[in-house]
């Protein structure tokens, strides 16, 4: 037990259902700590949590509830599950997104919307609603999955970019306001990793390629690597760090943001790259 360095604390991952946000629940929970995870299909939570429960350490639990992080009510209810295996929430990872591609011409606001409200308002609900329940106690460290999208543009992504960027800016005021409860805010920035939500750009060769060519580590990430950075950022060993953007990202972020039109092409027609006047290079 002695090398548990999170026994005795509760974590809440959303999105935690598969990728990076199941990757971070798992780092978490084989350093000792109990774990919740949030996500909207209960079906997929339940597999995820009897996966966790079979490798769990002696004195650690795992918990599961379905809900949109857009939802206030529903995600409140979740940060109180989340509170009761030790009375308390230590941690929390803001993981929960959602992509969205086209020209911003050809952009129907509700996908705008729709964009911003998972990654921006699921985050900021996130950030509020597990930030009171630390503020009660013995203070506490949130960490938020951001993307390389929220740095470098991405050309045909702006909503998915704005919302990354905007997301950044929360961490830096949120850890701003709340150090003075103990409350650590800090985000990674991952590269390009496989994942359910990346499986359009990492299925496209060319596409692969264009990343592999900006990074100075030129191979993808892995979801290892960002719970890696996650579980830092949670644990004891970052207690002097907050406000930061931790990029891991093979170097990418050091270049310039990929060219992603043949996905656009492939989704959304010519029209999806249509209205600039140009032809896109």
């Amino acid at each position: 037990m002695g090398d548990l360095v999170l026994s005795g604390k509760s974590a809440l991952v959303t999105g935690g259902g598969s990728g990076i946000g199941l990757a971070c629940a798992r780092r978490l929970l084989a350093d000792g700590a109990s774990i919740t995870i949030v996500g909207r299909t209960a079906s997929k939570l339940e597999d995820a949590a009897r996966a966790l429960e079979a490798s769990a350490p002696a004195g650690a639990t795992v918990q599961w509830q379905a809900c949109d992080v857009t939802d206030e009510p529903g995600l409140a209810a979740a940060v109180e599950l989340a509170c009761k295996p030790t009375g308390r929430l230590d941690v929390a990872v803001a993981n929960a997104g959602a992509g969205a591609g086209g020209s911003i011409f050809a952009t129907p606001l509700d996908m705008w919307r729709y964009t911003m409200e998972v990654n921006l308002t699921g985050g900021f609900l996130t950030l509020k609603h597990a930030g009171q329940a630390m503020a009660g106690g013995a203070g506490g460290a949130i960490v938020a999955i951001s993307s390389i999208a929220g740095v470098l543009t991405h050309r045909f992504m702006a909503p998915y970019c704005t919302a990354k960027a905007g997301l950044e800016m929360l961490v830096r005021c949120a850890a701003d306001e709340l150090g003075q409860a103990g409350i650590r805010v800090n985000a990674v920035r991952p590269g390009l990793v496989p994942t359910d939500l990346a499986m359009p750009l990492t299925d496209a060769p060319s596409i692969v390629d264009d990343y592999l060519d900006q990074m100075p580590i030129a191979r993808l990430g892995t979801v290892e690597d960002i719970a890696d950075g996650v579980r830092y950022l949670a644990g004891p060993e970052s207690s002097w760090v907050t406000g930061q953007i931790f990029a891991i990202d093979g170097g990418h972020s050091l270049r310039r943001g990929p060219r992603v039109e043949p996905l656009i092409e492939r989704f959304f027609g010519p029209e999806g790259l249509s209205g600039l006047g140009t032809k896109p290079r």
